[in-house]
């Protein structure tokens, strides 16, 4: 996407506010974990979790309500740790279906903050490293009109 020089300096004010694994691999009927860091100053934003490939139109799967409380929706949960401003989910109960491509993001005023990561899900009985294994880091935040 093309943005003109002055509204990109605009939205790059959030850029590398979040940031998240580039991928996470784990066995079908296992479960993963992704963590999400963000910088100081979002603590009490709503974060969220969602599905597709596309930013402006993924599945938001799980959120939470800008606190510490955990939720729990389905196979998927999401806990923030405001004091080490990183917020955590978990997919469990696998499916090789989940694999996909996953955003973690930040609610905000005007376009949410987001960092994409990739799931793979591993076929049952295949070899696989380590459930959750992160590879690499993502910091490319994707500065577009995410709303709900």
């Amino acid at each position: 996407m093309w943005l003109p020089p002055a509204l990109l300096l605009l939205s790059l004010s959030g850029c590398f506010s979040i940031q998240g694994p580039e991928s996470v691999r784990a066995p079908e009927q296992g479960s993963l974990t992704v963590q999400c860091h963000y910088k100081q100053g979002w603590e009490t934003y709503i974060k969220w979790w969602c599905r597709g490939v596309r930013w402006d139109t993924c599945k938001i799967l799980i959120e939470t309500r800008g606190s510490e409380q955990g939720e729990k929706s389905d196979r998927v949960s999401i806990k923030d740790n405001q004091k080490d401003r990183t917020f955590t989910v978990t997919m469990e109960g696998l499916r090789r279906d989940d694999a996909d491509v996953y955003w973690c993001g930040i609610e905000r005023r005007g376009p949410d903050l987001g960092t994409q990561v990739k799931v793979i899900v591993d076929p049952e009985g295949a070899a696989s490293t380590t459930a959750s294994s992160p590879t690499n880091s993502n910091m490319a935040v994707f500065i577009g009109s995410h709303k709900r």
